[in-house]
């Protein structure tokens, strides 16, 4: 059974940085795509960046400059770093990833920013 654990999601002044780790766990032999999603309150997900097994990055307008994705594919992980946070990147974040067809998502994690 494949499993995706998200970490790092806080509460974060504007201007500050959170660090946010999907760790993927479970039979998996070839990931394909890998990306993070929001979700803010009343509205639907977005896809906030995405990288793939040939590390074409891809960023929401929204996030560009500010947020940079990357992957470990020894540990199978990716991480979102992410820098001048504002209020309107509070949102629930998800990890996804697809592997051979199949689309796998985490549970979320809670992201807050204050101003």
């Amino acid at each position: 059974q494949v499993q995706l654990v998200e970490s790092g999601g806080g509460l974060v002044q504007a201007g500050g940085s959170l660090r946010l780790s999907c760790a993927v766990s479970g039979s998996i032999f070839s990931i394909n795509f890998m990306a993070w999603h929001r979700q803010c309150s009343g509205k639907q997900r977005e896809l906030v960046a995405s990288i793939t097994s040939g590390d074409w990055i891809n960023y929401a307008d929204s996030v560009k400059g500010r947020f940079t994705i990357s992957r470990d594919n020894a540990r199978n992980t990716v991480d979102l770093q992410m820098n001048s946070l504002k209020p309107d990147d509070t949102a629930v974040y998800y990890c996804q990833i697809i592997a051979a067809k199949n689309d796998y998502w985490g549970q979320g994690t809670q992201v807050t920013v204050s101003s």
